[in-house]
């Protein structure tokens, strides 16, 4: 088990990995380039980068077929 100590770099961590992801999206799955849109759209320093987010995770999402946005939208909702 890992102690984190009460200044963790955790939030910066998570951070820079989301940034990766978005800086190379060709590489990395429609999923993880949504779940990194959202923590830097929650999360990201300054407002450019948290927009910049939001409108990737615009376009993300419209990529993907309607049954399978409804489905997993209906799950969002029901949890």
């Amino acid at each position: 088990m890992v102690k984190h100590s009460r200044k963790s770099d955790w939030p910066a961590d998570r951070l820079a990995e989301a940034r990766v992801v978005i800086a190379d999206v060709a590489h990395h799955s429609d999923h993880l380039i949504r779940l990194a849109c959202t923590v830097l759209a929650n999360h990201g320093e300054t407002a450019t980068e948290r927009e910049d987010a939001q409108r990737l995770l615009v376009v993300i999402d419209a990529r993907r077929p309607v049954r399978r946005a409804q489905r997993e939208d209906n799950g969002r909702v029901a949890q």
